[in-house]
């Protein structure tokens, strides 16, 4: 699988590391209670079909990166920086 870097162009996804769904940069506060942070931490939906993932180029220019992929055919759809969403990185 191909990944195109907004910094580096095409590169091999070995190249990277997956850090899940981009909601999951939509955290909790610090102070939510229990139930709020139990479903961050474990009710995801997994559903087929297009989603948009956090993956850093770890073995590369290091940016941190929103990737939108199929999840049945895992073609890559396009990527870009997360800064350029708004979001400087995942944590």
């Amino acid at each position: 699988m191909r990944i195109p870097c907004p910094i580096c162009g095409q590169r091999d996804s070995r190249e990277f590391r997956p850090k899940g769904d981009i909601t999951y940069a939509d955290r909790p506060a610090a102070e939510a209670g229990a139930a709020e942070w139990h479903s961050y931490l474990h009710l995801r939906d997994n559903q087929p079909g297009q989603i948009v993932e956090i993956w850093r180029h770890a073995h590369g220019c290091g940016a941190w990166i929103s990737v939108t992929r199929n999840t049945v055919s895992h073609a890559i759809l396009g990527a870009q920086l997360l800064r350029d969403r708004g979001q400087d990185h995942a944590g």
